[in-house]
């Protein structure tokens, strides 16, 4: 049980705290002009949008295009895409910067393979850097 006299004093200091709290919230609004008010505003708009953003991985976009082209064409992921050394290095960029597990290997012919959800992409260091090659199965 708790005494009642511990029961009103908790009560009566609790709505003191809060009104004084309350009075020192009105103090600082009044402090700070609305100007900087709106830069806080547009600065953490600016850090949200910023965040959506980086989820996009905008990086991978023409692969995902190709490869979703791939998957309405045929009702699943394509099992090869061969690609340049410059969307070589994105991929194995974008997978060490999300901190996602790196499968590399090599190909019958000792070319090397990273794979990018369920999809080995295959380095053709002969090409251009942004090549990305059409989509194919291992038939």
């Amino acid at each position: 049980m708790v005494p009642r006299r511990t029961l009103v004093g908790a009560g009566i200091i609790g709505g003191l705290a809060g009104a004084l709290a309350g009075r020192e919230a009105e103090a600082f609004d009044q402090q700070i002009p609305e100007r900087s008010v709106e830069r806080i505003a547009e600065a953490v708009t600016g850090l949200r949008d910023d965040r959506r953003l980086s989820r996009r991985f905008s990086e991978l976009g023409p692969l995902r295009d190709a490869q979703k082209t791939f998957l309405r064409t045929n009702g699943k992921f394509p099992d090869f895409i061969e690609v340049g050394v410059d969307v070589w290095f994105t991929v194995h960029d974008w997978h060490i910067r999300w901190q996602q597990p790196l499968i590399l290997g090599r190909d019958g012919l000792g070319r090397y393979t990273i794979v990018l959800n369920q999809t080995t992409l295959v380095l053709r260091p002969e090409v251009l850097g942004a090549y990305i090659g059409i989509p194919y199965d291992s038939k």
